[in-house]
């Protein structure tokens, strides 16, 4: 199937263009939902009553282009060979020559499993509340990056894969900038100067590359990495200049600083794809990049490695213990989740020669299906703190309380997405974190068991948000709330199903990346 994936790249950015081309007609309809009265003393609330409720067409083309590209996706799926080794495919066209910069895109099962992660992702950000005004722009913005999040998965080449890769930097400074919250500006400061520095110290560092080895392809550079790419100073500059641009993507501590202002400053749609995408842009670099252009490099410093990644699953989760407003507080969760994956990555490319295949496969294994996992249960997350956010006009922890009595089913679903997140057997989450605790305690025992420590943290503030939202007395500011509309049901129950799927038999995931991890196991051990 030639030309599918340069396909699903491009979707999206037609749809950008028709977002702003077509006319944002309203088309008004009238449904038993909720709608906003004013409280003399409490902030605005949400009740129900018969309205008249409006739907913005920029958002019907924006849903119809992502359902397009969704669907080329899905033919990806259905056509990728499960037992294949290396790229299938593949497109391959000359662009600038004179520097070995070629379009070259392809997909293993990695990469397949994060173009679909995408086309999950950003059309569920669509439905998340409250929406953001000036929608055309809102829409077209987030079209642009879910194209750049398509072109970072896929492409294979070092000038193409930086170029989509900060191509998503710039819609996400503007919608952070232009639709975000209080302090916005400050915010989005933060996240572009970060995010640009760390882009700047990574192209320096494959600069470096090129000269000496003279070409930008990836396979090619992983053969070379067997011997060691480069030597000497020269190998450590641009080890940590790529590093450092991965590490600032993930983040990893502590680097993450941006992460908490962006994350809660931000719409909430647009949380909900920085955390469920770009920080697997991060994760993504690692397992493409830096394992296996630099192994002998990460075996050596591999006890700092670990060290700063068990940084991030400890204090993370303390961080957010100590937090009262929602988002903020499954942003410092974010850290700690995605803290798993690097423990399992860097357990398995500091350990011995000697390490049992069974564990690196099954550390590798982990981290993909965390990848999959992270992404969809703290987007479900976020989407979960926009309810409440619309309904109460608040989010802090304290804005609550007692709500099981009035919104059962909306407290139900979201108890669900937290459970997934701290690991719940039965659940999606539980079943890479299991994957990656396996193997990386078989490679790294002492950081390993350090790092539980982190699941108990979590579980500790879960629980404690559990019980300040739902449990306790009804606050009168939460005595009018509606539980789940139709329409949220619409969002809420596939996206919970799907972590039942997965956590029940996650073997139609597994069978995505299998030989993929056994390929990649095999290069970094």
């Amino acid at each position: 199937m030639v030309g599918l994936i340069t396909a699903i790249i491009l979707i999206p950015l037609i749809g950008a263009l028709a977002v702003w081309v077509v006319p944002g007609q309203i088309i008004r309809y009238s449904e038993r939902r909720e709608a906003e009265s004013r409280n003399p003393v409490v902030s605005p609330i949400i009740t129900r009553r018969d309205v008249s409720t409006s739907v913005d067409m920029t958002k019907l083309i924006a849903l119809l282009f992502n359902i397009i590209s969704a669907g080329c996706a899905i033919a990806l799926w259905r056509n990728f060979d499960v037992t294949a080794t290396g790229l299938q495919f593949v497109e391959r066209h000359p662009w600038i020559p004179a520097i070995d910069a070629e379009y070259l895109v392809g997909v293993d099962g990695l990469s397949l499993l994060l173009v679909l992660l995408t086309s999950l992702i950003i059309p569920f950000a669509f439905f998340a509340r409250p929406a953001p005004e000036g929608s055309r722009a809102f829409y077209a913005t987030m079209l642009i990056m879910q194209s750049a999040l398509y072109g970072t998965f896929t492409a294979q080449n070092f000038v193409l894969w930086f170029l989509f890769y900060e191509m998503s930097l710039i819609p996400g400074f503007l919608l952070i900038k232009m639709w975000g919250g209080e302090n916005r500006d400050r915010a989005a400061t933060k996240f572009f100067l970060y995010t640009f520095l760390g882009s700047v110290a990574m192209l320096l560092s494959f600069l470096g590359i090129y000269l000496v080895k003279g070409t930008f392809d990836f396979a090619t550079l992983a053969n070379f990495g067997k011997s060691g790419l480069l030597s000497g100073n020269l190998a450590w500059l641009a080890f940590a200049g790529i590093f450092i641009g991965l590490a600032v993507k993930v983040p990893l501590f502590p680097f993450h600083t941006w992460l908490p202002d962006a994350y809660q400053t931000a719409p909430v749609g647009v949380s909900m794809v920085l955390t469920g995408l770009l920080s697997k842009m991060g994760v993504y670099g690692f397992v493409r990049l830096l394992l296996p252009l630099f192994p002998n490099e990460i075996k050596a410093i591999g006890p700092w490695l670990l060290a700063l990644v068990v940084c991030s699953i400890v204090f993370a989760p303390l961080a957010a213990w100590a937090q009262r407003d929602l988002k903020r507080m499954i942003a410092y969760l974010s850290i700690n989740h995605l803290g798993y994956c690097m423990l399992g990555l860097f357990a398995l490319a500091a350990a011995p020669a000697a390490a049992a295949t069974i564990d690196t496969q099954a550390a590798l294994s982990g981290v993909f299906m965390q990848i999959f996992n992270h992404g969809i249960t703290a987007a479900t997350l976020f989407y979960f703190v926009g309810l409440l956010e619309e309904r109460r006009g608040l989010r802090g922890i304290d804005d609550f309380g007692g709500m099981m009595q009035r919104t059962p089913l909306l407290c139900g679903w979201m108890s669900v997405a937290m459970f997934s997140s701290l690991g719940l057997p039965g659940l999606n989450g539980f079943v890479g974190e299991f994957l990656i605790f396996k193997g990386s305690f078989a490679m790294a025992a002492a950081f390993t068991a350090i790092a539980v420590i982190g699941l108990f943290v979590t579980a500790i503030v879960f629980m404690r948000a559990m019980q300040l939202l739902f449990s306790g007395p009804l606050s009168g500011n939460c005595s009018e709330f509606p539980d789940l509309l139709r329409s949220e049901k619409f969002v809420v129950v596939p996206v919970t199903l799907l972590m039942f799927g997965v956590g029940i038999a996650p073997q139609f995931i597994f069978n995505i990346f299998n030989t993929t991890v056994v390929q990649m196991a095999r290069l970094l051990s």
